[in-house]
Order: C-alpha cells, then sequence, then structure tokens
C-alpha cells in the first residue's frame, strides 16, 4: 500500500466527524486484534475543549528535553494526515503511515469479515489504532495521546492512560456531548479513572464541580492548576514580550522557583504552559528523569503550528484556529492587546459551530472582512456567514470570496502597507491556507 492508498482508504471511511461513533468497543476490539499496542508503553491523555492541543504540545517538548523518546498524536493536521503522529518531535513519513494504515485496513476487514465487528472502525477509530501501532514499533517511551472528542467515549481513553488533564471545557461539539456546559464537562471528566493521577486546568464553575465530582466517585484526588494564574491572563496583568509571549513562574518540588517565556503566544498559554508542567512533575512521579532545565527548555521552545503563529511578510500573516466562541475570545484579547497593525480578516468556520458568538467577537477588530467557504462538508457557506454577521455590522467593509485561494488573492490586495491578515475560524481554514501559500 503506498500513501495515496492510505490515504483515499482513510478518506473512504469518511469525515472524521460526521461520521463519528462513539464508544470504546470497535477500538478496543481492534487494538485487541493487533495485540494491544498501547499496552507496551504508559501514556498521558488529554482532554478539554481548548488548549488540549497546546498542552501536549507543551508536554511533548519538555519530554523531548529530556531525552524521553515519546510519541505525540494531535487533531486535526493542517496539511499532512501525517502531522498527527510524531515520534521525537518528527511526524511519521508517508511510507511508515501506509505500512501502518494497511495493517489496521487488513485487521479490521478481518474483524468483520469473521463477525467479531458488524462495520468498519471510522476514520478516528482507524487512525488511533494506526497511531498506537506505530508508537509500539517505535518503541516511544511514553504516548501523549490529544483526545478527539468528549472522552469518555473517545477511541483515545482505550489507551487507558495512567495521568490525565483536563484543560478548559466550554460549549463545543453539543450535537454529540450534549446541550449544557454540565453534561460537556462530564463527558470529558469521564476520563479520570480510579488509579490515574489527574491534572485540571482552571475551569468555569459549573464544569468545575462536575469534575471534581467525578473525581470524589473514583477517589482520585485532582491537582488544581491555580485559579490565579487564569485571572492573571483575563487580566492582563503579568509579564509579556512585544509579541505576545508570556512569561510565567512556577515551583518545583516546592523548592526550585522558575521563570520562563512560554513559547507560544497569548496569555491563555500561560495556563496550558503550566498544566503540561503539571503533567511532566506527575510523570517524573512516575519514573521519568525530567529535570528542572528541561522544562524551561521544552516550554521555551514549543511549537504548534497554526495557533497564534505568525508568517513575517509583505503583508505579515497571523493564523489563529479560533473554531469556536471562547477560543474566539483568546484571539480578541490578543489582538486587543498585541496587534497594533490595521488587520484584514478571512473568515471561514463549520458550519456546526456558533457563528453569531465567533462573528461578534471577532470582526469589529478589522478594518475588512473576507468570508469564504472550504472544502469540507461541515463548512458554513458564504451565505451563512452572511447571515451570522453581527447585528449593525457595516457590510461595506465585507468582502466574499467562493474558496481559500480567492480568498487570499483579496487580502493581498485590500491590505494596507504595514498591515495583517489573520486567518480564523477553523483549523481547517488555516490548514487550506498555509498550504496555498506554500504552493506559491
Amino acid at each position: 500500500m503506498q500513501f495515496p492508498e492510505a490515504l483515499a482508504y482513510l478518506l473512504s471511511l469518511g469525515h472524521e466527524t460526521l461520521t463519528i461513533k462513539l464508544g470504546l468497543e470497535n477500538t478496543e476490539s481492534l487494538l485487541v486484534a493487533l495485540r494491544n499496542p498501547q499496552r507496551q508503553f504508559p501514556a498521558v491523555q488529554i482532554a478539554g475543549t481548548n488548549g488540549k492541543g497546546s498542552t501536549a504540545a507543551f508536554l511533548d517538548s519538555i519530554c523531548r528535553a529530556s531525552g524521553i523518546r515519546v510519541g505525540l498524536f494531535t487533531s486535526p493536521h493542517l496539511v499532512s494526515i501525517t502531522e498527527r503522529i510524531q515520534i521525537d518531535g518528527q511526524q511519521i513519513s508517508e511510507d511508515q503511515f501506509a505500512l501502518f494504515t494497511r495493517a489496521v485496513k487488513e485487521t479490521a476487514e478481518e474483524l468483520v469479515a469473521r463477525g467479531k465487528l458488524q462495520t468498519l472502525p471510522t476514520f478516528f477509530e482507524q487512525i488511533t489504532a494506526i497511531a498506537l501501532l506505530a508508537f509500539r514499533e517505535a518503541r516511544v517511551e511514553l504516548a501523549i495521546l490529544e483526545t478527539g472528542l468528549g472522552g469518555r467515549l473517545d477511541s483515545t481513553t482505550a489507551a487507558r492512560a495512567e495521568i490525565v488533564a483536563i484543560t478548559s471545557i466550554a460549549m463545543d461539539h453539543q450535537e454529540y456531548l450534549g446541550t449544557t456546559l454540565r453534561e460537556i464537562a462530564a463527558e470529558k471528566a469521564a476520563i479520570i479513572r480510579q488509579g490515574v493521577t489527574a491534572i485540571i486546568a482552571p475551569q468555569d464553575e459549573t464544569a468545575f464541580e462536575v469534575i471534581i465530582r467525578r473525581c470524589e466517585s473514583v477517589a482520585v484526588q485532582p491537582r488544581l492548576i491555580g485559579s490565579q494564574y487564569r485571572e492573571q491572563c483575563q487580566t492582563g496583568c503579568g509579564k509579556s514580550t512585544p509579541d505576545g509571549r508570556c512569561l510565567v513562574s512556577f515551583d518545583i518540588d516546592s523548592s526550585i522557583q522558575c521563570e520562563v517565556t512560554v513559547a507560544l503566544r497569548g496569555r491563555h498559554q500561560s495556563v496550558n504552559a503550566l498544566t503540561a508542567i503539571a503533567l511532566a512533575e506527575a510523570a517524573r512521579e512516575h519514573g521519568f528523569q525530567i529535570p528542572p532545565e528541561s522544562i524551561v527548555r521544552g516550554i521555551e521552545t514549543t511549537q504548534h503550528p497554526g495557533r497564534l503563529e505568525i508568517w513575517d511578510g509583505s503583508p505579515r500573516f497571523l493564523f489563529d484556529g479560533a473554531h469556536n466562541p471562547a477560543a474566539a475570545r483568546a484571539l480578541r484579547n490578543f489582538l486587543d492587546e498585541f496587534v497594533k497593525e490595521r488587520i484584514v480578516m478571512i473568515f471561514g468556520a463549520m458550519q456546526d459551530k456558533a457563528l453569531d458568538e465567533m462573528t461578534a467577537v471577532l470582526f469589529s477588530r478589522a478594518d475588512k472582512v473576507i468570508l469564504t467557504t472550504l472544502d469540507n462538508p461541515r463548512a458554513a457557506s458564504v451565505e451563512a456567514l452572511v447571515a451570522a454577521l453581527p447585528e449593525g455590522f457595516d457590510q461595506a467593509g465585507v468582502l466574499r470570496a467562493s474558496s481559500v485561494d480567492e480568498a487570499l488573492q483579496l487580502a493581498r490586495m485590500v491590505t494596507p502597507a504595514g498591515g495583517l491578515v489573520c486567518v480564523t475560524g477553523s483549523l481547517y481554514l488555516v490548514g487550506a491556507a498555509q498550504a496555498a501559500l506554500r504552493s506559491r
């Protein structure tokens, strides 16, 4: 099997969100047939609405700085599906991806033929198995798994991680996880099982209550990232660099005080960095050698494309996959505090998102807004985006583009000298825009 064939096979299973099947039975059956690769290494699982990918990236960077052979599984990808599976900071090759996809495909088809499964596992179920298989073959010492959707029934939960974290929980994916914050929090908090070490980032009061009740029900003492860090981020106090990288202080073993410049931009990344540090400390307790200097180096060198990522040029580009209202507010806070240029905003999003709230938060900060759609079955049409414009918004500043390419061309035409193009609304849009710009 070659890489194009492997990719075509996975895409034939349907869009990863539209065809999602929450539940662990398929994944567990598939992993058993693959000789349980997840049992060959300990794992960290990270769930949440916002920040889980950044937290995973911070922890991965800390582990690599410590000389730990680490596997990282994240979603979605920006340009290539191989980005989702990284070993020691490098995405696996297309040949490796094809090899593991073939193994998982043949195993899944055999299970269906034998009546062990009624249908083929979904896209996300199979790619989770591909990642775990790749980690076993690479002999990783630790796997870091970003939860795809929810937690209780997400495929990554089948790995039975010994250390778990829950980042900020907000309203998102209500069609799958529940219509209230309480219901969504319960789905994510379910990754906390008896015997795990649980790290909890600052939360909305309702979500926090649900998480604490879950911890009590399984006799787990949670480790809380102090609420003072959230307050510092929200009020804009605390030291930072001119381009929006914050300085945070933390203690190690209650005796060593460190200060570090967070590599990722935005005050909200302080909490994600501190959550990753707490995870690293938990990993130390599980036997991993992670010295303080490796924590500092890891936080200072983390990379996470598509999250307040700046490409210098004329014009400059700022990419941020702000895909829900909470993420939109984090982007708006960054723009208000750290961006002085005039902004042209390219916006495209999925139709199941809270478009009215997102546009109300973001659009007033831009001189011009370019609305576009994506080659994605979940994408909102340009007409739907127009309908979501804030009440009273001056439509003279709104342009429409039928494709990402056209949106980029328009942005280059209308962005004033010294201006900034902000591409946001969806990570899928960020990926498409970056791929288009690279192709030029």
